[in-house]
């Protein structure tokens, strides 16, 4: 199979010396989280993400309740290239049974991740939505039995993931400089929420790499709407579905715009969107290389801010959505 061809960005992350595709493929819809997906629809859309340049794959044990590393695990084995070529992210501490960042289970739970992988390492390791445990375990006991997991080579870095943008400094200015690489934030940098963007220059001075995840705000930013559950207020869902109608009736749609705003933050190295078939892969892909090409639609991206000023940066509950 050929590499990736180098139309689609590599940005640098962090001091990790890795460059991560600008877009990621998120695995969390492998494990039929949103809806069934066959093994070789699954398998398909890694092949096509690798073959359209992408070489960042993120997932966790609680996808699918272990399925989405499953079936990434199969996916990436497809692609018979060199274990080099891409790169693996995956997560510890939040199960389908709860969680549990202690270093025992953290420890037990790189072993079975790698087995359903089918890999020897992951680069990244990141506890899962750390907010629901004990930060100061976290610092104390997580992170410090995640080190010895480097050390023995089963990872190469070391990541945390939450909703609320103030578990990172927490976390951050509590161990020893250098031993978080990368955090990643999901719904804080898209069009209707961009506060991620005032930590990106405190992020920055701990030299630690900053991912990105749901640009469409978890369905908000869709011209389908966001599923029943979504938390966002009525005023949130109904802004953006205005918006949504407002870039229809241009001929425009909404969900591009909203990817090509996430990835024109160049502070951003790769922006995570989950993707469970080749059409969803190409369309994502050609939404970054339209941007790199082109640039972003500013008449279209104002007015759809417009729309969106009055509910800008509202937040919701943490908790419904896995990061």
């Amino acid at each position: 199979m050929a590499s990736p061809h180098p139309n689609l960005e590599l940005r640098p992350l962090g001091n990790t010396g890795l460059k991560l595709s600008c877009v990621g493929f998120g695995a969390s819809p492998l494990g039929s989280v949103f809806g069934p997906v066959s093994e070789h629809d699954a398998i398909s859309s890694v092949r096509e993400a690798f073959r359209l340049g992408i070489n960042f794959f993120d997932t966790s044990p609680y996808y699918g309740g272990t399925l989405s590393e499953k079936m990434l695990g199969k996916g990436l084995k497809a692609l018979g290239v060199p274990r080099n070529e891409y790169i693996v992210s995956t997560k510890c501490g939040r199960y389908v049974e709860g969680f549990d960042f202690s270093a025992e289970r953290v420890t037990r739970s790189i072993d079975e991740s790698l087995a359903r992988l089918q890999l020897d390492y992951v680069d990244i390791l990141q506890c899962h939505d750390i907010e629901f445990g004990s930060l100061d375990q976290i610092v104390n006991e997580t992170i410090p039995a995640l080190q010895k997991l480097k050390e023995a080579g089963k990872i190469r870095f070391i990541g945390i993931t939450g909703l609320p943008l103030g578990v990172f400094t927490y976390v951050l200015d509590r161990v020893p400089p250098g031993t978080v690489d990368v955090i990643l934030s999901y719904c804080h940098y898209s069009i209707n929420d961009s506060t991620l963007g005032d930590l990106l220059p405190y992020l920055k001075s701990k030299g630690v790499g900053v991912i990105t995840a749901s640009p469409l705000a978890m369905g908000l930013l869709t011209e389908n709407g966001p599923p029943e559950w979504h938390p966002a207020s009525l005023e949130l869902k109904s802004a953006c579905q205005a918006a949504a109608a407002f870039c229809k009736e241009k001929g425009k749609n909404i969900s591009k715009i909203a990817m090509q705003y996430s990835l024109s933050n160049k502070d951003v190295s790769s922006v995570l969107v989950g993707m469970n078939s080749a059409r969803q892969v190409e369309e994502n892909v050609s939404a970054a290389t339209e941007l790199a090409t082109f640039g972003k639609d500013q008449e279209t991206l104002a007015e759809v801010e417009a729309i969106l000023s009055p509910v800008k940066n509202q937040t919701w509950p943490s908790g419904i959505q896995q990061s």
